[in-house]
């Protein structure tokens, strides 16, 4: 073993291999979601028959940076009487248990932060913990219309995680583990040996389980995420934003962070469980 070898095998190395591990992901995530937020703003332009942004830099691309820098500029506006310790932690909670999520996500062969085991049942305490920070802000904001909001927002993911539970189930039976990595190796191969299809020639009857439990996820994975036509936590009949509607500036942002964060990861969870990684 040559000596750079042997340094990242060392506890000093182990942490600076993972920290970098964790910046890589983080930056990553977060540039995506600079583009998927300016995809998702021109899409629903064009249904509704207007423009989107196209005036900062060529076609509009760099107005999620645009955004990023107004929000991080603008004054933080805590309401009176708020309590301002729960008001300002329910954001920062929301954004971090959306990114440590992504822990045991594997990107390629050997390419994961943390290869658990039981990797299934990280991503569905932390997907729990997510509802701790909705109510925080709902209920911190000292406010019926947020408080209200936070609990349509609460109820709605609680309700759906029990489906997507119930579905993850007949993944790890197929599989037979529930370490991420090993469940994207167990469908190598051609197209009928995703989970999608029943997981390979020797397994095909279960197709008539799989399949009707990967439309079953992807329309959970919806109603998790608040994405139409799930989008009833907004409120937009009440002219409110919301569990958001007391927050502006930074709190705001972090909690939209988390929210797009995690559309990607369920984006990445019906891949990894169904469609072969």
């Amino acid at each position: 073993m040559d000596a750079a070898t042997s340094f990242w095998a060392t506890p000093i190395g182990w942490t600076l291999a993972t920290i970098g591990g964790i910046l890589i992901v983080t930056v990553g995530i977060l540039i995506s979601l600079a583009f998927l937020l300016l995809a998702d703003r021109k899409i629903w332009a064009g249904v509704q028959l207007r423009k989107g942004p196209n005036v900062v830099g060529p076609f509009g691309l760099l107005q999620s940076f645009a955004d990023f820098f107004k929000f991080v500029l603008k004054e933080i506006v805590v309401p009176s009487g708020s309590d301002k310790v729960v008001f300002l932690a329910a954001p920062l909670i929301t954004f971090i248990l959306a990114f440590i999520a992504w822990a045991v996500i594997p990107f390629a062969p050997g390419w994961v932060i943390s290869d658990l085991n039981v990797g299934v049942l990280y991503i569905l305490a932390i997907s729990s913990l997510g509802v701790y920070g909705i109510i925080m802000g709902g209920w911190a904001s000292n406010s019926k219309y947020p408080f209200l909001g936070s609990l349509r927002s609460a109820a709605q993911m609680v309700s759906y995680e029990v489906s997507m539970g119930l579905v993850i189930i007949n993944v790890i039976l197929l599989a037979g583990t529930m370490n991420l990595t090993q469940i994207v190796t167990a469908q190598n191969g051609w197209i009928w040996n995703w989970n999608m299809f029943g997981g390979g020639l020797d397994t095909l009857p279960t197709i008539v389980v799989m399949l009707p439990m990967t439309i079953v996820f992807f329309i959970s994975a919806l109603a998790e995420t608040n994405r139409p036509p799930f989008d009833l936590p907004e409120a937009e009949s009440e002219l409110v934003a919301g569990y958001q509607v007391e927050y502006s500036s930074t709190p705001y942002l972090l909690f939209m962070i988390g929210e797009y964060a995690n559309i990607v990861f369920m984006c990445a969870m019906i891949s990894l469980l169904f469609c072969g990684g």
